[in-house]
């Protein structure tokens, strides 16, 4: 069977337009976000918006509103030809490509004093440089884990896929669970604002030896790699000690924080906290989910499993 050719939209109109006619004709639409540079976990949403829905929009887009100044949007992996070459060879394909150029642009827009300002003063800013001034924020899920290191990088993930699900217009979206607090402040944020769309997060996928897949791994030298194994091995220790009646979090943590030091890691947080609201627990007597992030190099890597017990 030959390749699905998808179809490449940059318009926000023409998107919408899509949208609307593909529904007006019966079909139901998936909708898949992601930063571009596709892999194998981007592949199993797809595949996973072919189980629920008919048409499936995929949008490439590094989201400048979710990165600070001093963060790597700059050398953030890009590669679009060779993205839809993979998508191309998806069973089944995707309809439509979403690629705008800049959802921070409005016509004559410039940059504003708002922004200038708060660079002169110090203030934690995003990378968008436009007179844009309305953010989404969901108030307390953001705060713990990522939300302590990276302070814009959840109010740009919000306000982003809020634009975009407006201009998309799915039935339903499909996150992955590797960033599994952005896949709860979604979930939290459709609830909240009554969006009609159906949030599905599917499960982590990871190379043969553990590792985590992410468009990062890239950056990786070959010897942070290698080391960058520890957070999935503690992780899966972790998890089979809790399974075995290891229930006090901070002893889990600990072990899982050392393993990670020893391969020559630097914790950035590790954290057991409940499923939904992301609190953290003292003693694992319901569903958990153990989170970590970890620099090797200059790569900071996001990793978490989800504790049943």
């Amino acid at each position: 069977m030959a390749a699905k050719e998808p179809i490449i939209i940059r318009d926000k109109d023409e998107m919408r337009k899509w949208t609307r006619t593909m529904r007006a004709q019966g079909h139901t639409i998936g909708f898949v976000p992601t930063m571009g540079y596709l892999h194998e976990g981007h592949i199993s949403l797809i595949q996973e918006a072919h189980k629920h829905t008919d048409r499936i929009v995929v949008s490439i887009y590094v989201n400048p509103g979710q990165f600070s100044p001093n963060e790597d949007l700059s050398t953030y992996p890009s590669d679009f030809q060779g993205d839809i070459k993979k998508l191309k060879s998806v069973c089944n394909g995707v309809d439509v490509v979403f690629n705008p150029k800049n959802l921070y642009e409005y016509g004559n827009s410039q940059i504003g004093n708002g922004y200038e300002r708060n660079i002169k003063e110090g203030k934690v800013v995003s990378c968008v440089e436009s007179d844009h001034e309305t953010w989404v924020r969901v108030e307390n899920l953001e705060k713990g884990l990522c939300g302590k290191s990276r302070p814009v990088f959840f109010r740009g993930v919000a306000t982003v896929v809020t634009k975009l699900f407006n201009i998309v217009e799915p039935d339903v979206a499909f996150f992955g669970k590797k960033d599994y607090q952005q896949w709860r402040i979604i979930q939290r944020m459709v609830r909240d604002l009554d969006f009609g769309i159906k949030v599905i997060g599917s499960d982590i996928v990871r190379e043969n030896d553990g590792l985590a897949m992410s468009s990062r791994n890239v950056k990786l030298s070959p010897e942070n790699r290698q080391r960058a194994l520890s957070i999935s091995r503690a992780l899966s220790r972790a998890k089979v000690e809790a399974e075995k009646g290891q229930v006090n979090c901070r002893e889990l943590i600990n072990c899982a924080i050392q393993t990670i030091n020893e391969a020559g890691g630097s914790v950035d947080y590790a954290e057991i906290v409940e499923q939904e609201n992301l609190e953290p627990v003292e003693t694992i007597k319901t569903p958990v989910v153990f989170c970590v992030a970890a620099w090797f190099g200059k790569v900071r890597l996001v990793d978490n499993m989800e504790i049943d017990v």
